[in-house]
């Protein structure tokens, strides 16, 4: 069996996480429930879980990755053989989710195409969006493409493959949030978006903006998909596991605010202040944005510098999915992960064909009301990670025991949260999480309405 890989150390574990955090989610996601569950209000409830909720799953994952030094497929069954079951949840999850986060990748490269050969005209067109999605060649194309270099990162291995690519991607991801988020902010009716962004306005609070601020703690900080299990895994013990993970949550909650500040105010711009512009879910990238660009001028460079930023967050993630995929199987089989990640990306490639023809070709298949795509985005977000992070969590506080947790944080420097954590972790984020389930089920069969 190959020696199993690592990071350089503590920075580079935590660019690498951060990278991963930095995703689709966080680019078009976090703006759109920001604005449709209050703005200002969602994002205090926001950081108030990301310091107490997301804590305490994050170290959690981390704690399991660094202590077995296993990916989530055998990391469970090193603490409790009965637990395996957890880690194949937790490998399953990336499995479903990565091919069809290839094909969202593929049309975020297929815009940045478009904007970079001046046809910036042509995707703000009325119906463009829709007649990308009804080609079939041009989305296997870009989904083939996009998985490929999401492939061959991999391939290369965790420090010169997953480490140098986010080292080199985060900084220039920075610099240009910051430079869209400044530009959007100094357009004509711009201010009002910020303030609706930032002001909390305690009326707009309701248990749907909770419900959705929680969900969307998955995304932000890749949780209950195995990515921090894996990630944690290549963390050399003497790195302070702790101030890491403080750090990533730094990194997530910046990255975040900049892409409302990206999207909200240049909406409102555009709209006249109109909040229902925002309420689109993946049209308000696709569909409102190319506009938004459209009316600014220099819209190929400003298109062209917005995807190219989507493009490196998409990437990211993508990098993350499929790593936690690649780190069990190798884990598993002591099959090289050279070997491993070239099987990984044939089988996103080809699993991703079946979300990307759902659109056009394979249009007549429904399932329980969903197309392909949005079923394996509802199976994944809605049910098993929240059931995965509920399992983990009863896992490390009732089976493992949190005086493990403690050992190894302990272990590379002092555990300041430890209250906080043994109280989130034993009774708060479980009845949390059983919230998010249950709410998304009854949501999804129309017996709520959050």
């Amino acid at each position: 069996m190959e020696k199993r890989s690592s990071f350089s150390g503590q920075i580079g574990f935590v660019i690498a996480a951060a990278a991963s955090a930095v995703g689709l989610g966080n680019i078009w996601r976090f703006p759109y429930l920001a604005a449709k569950y209050g703005g200002g209000i969602f994002l205090l409830v926001y950081l108030i879980l990301l310091v107490t909720f997301g804590y305490t799953l994050m170290l959690t994952e981390n704690v399991i990755g660094r202590r077995t030094g296993k990916g989530p497929l055998v990391a469970f069954s090193e603490f409790s053989k009965k637990w395996g079951f957890v880690g194949v949840i937790a490998t399953v999850i990336p499995a479903i989710i990565a091919p069809y986060y290839n094909v969202i990748g593929g049309w975020v490269l297929k815009y940045l195409v478009m904007y970079i050969s001046g046809k910036h005209s042509v995707v703000a067109g009325e119906g463009y969006f829709s007649s990308m999605l009804a080609s079939p060649s041009q989305l296997l194309l870009f989904q083939g493409i996009f998985t490929g270099i999401t492939t061959f990162v991999i391939y290369l291995g965790v420090e010169k493959g997953i480490e140098k690519c986010s080292r080199i991607f985060m900084p220039i991801l920075i610099v240009m949030a910051v430079a869209v988020s400044v530009y959007s902010i100094s357009l004509p009716g711009a201010l009002a978006g910020v303030k609706y962004f930032f002001v909390p306005n305690f009326s707009n609070f309701s248990i749907g903006g909770v419900v959705a601020a929680l969900g969307q703690m998955f995304y932000s900080l890749s949780l209950a998909m195995g990515i921090m299990i894996a990630y944690g895994s290549y963390l050399p013990r003497t790195e302070n596991l702790e101030k890491s993970v403080t750090q990533i949550e730094i990194f997530d909650t910046c990255i975040a605010v900049l892409a409302g500040l990206m999207i909200i105010p240049a909406v409102f711009a555009f709209s006249g202040g109109d909040e229902s512009a925002l309420s689109q879910g993946p049209g308000l990238m696709f569909v409102t944005l190319p506009q938004v660009f459209e009316s600014m001028g220099f819209s190929t460079v400003i298109g062209a510098l917005f995807f190219f930023l989507v493009f490196f967050a998409a990437l990211t993630s993508a990098i993350s999915i499929t790593e936690a995929i690649v780190a069990s199987i190798c884990d598993r089989t002591g099959v090289s992960r050279s070997k491993i990640a070239i099987i990984t990306g044939v089988f996103c490639f080809l699993i991703g064909a079946l979300p990307a023809l759902g659109y056009n070709v394979l249009s007549w298949v429904r399932i329980f009301g969903f197309d392909i795509l949005d079923f394996m985005d509802f199976v994944t977000n809605s049910v098993l990670m929240p059931v995965c992070a509920f399992l983990t969590c009863i896992f490390i506080a009732w089976v493992v025991g949190t005086d493990t947790v403690a050992d190894e944080v302990e272990m590379s420097g002092p555990f300041r949260r430890k209250k906080l954590y043994n109280v989130m972790v034993k009774y708060i984020a479980p009845v949390l999480i059983f919230v998010i389930l249950a709410s998304s089920i009854l949501q999804s069969i129309g017996i709520i309405k959050l």
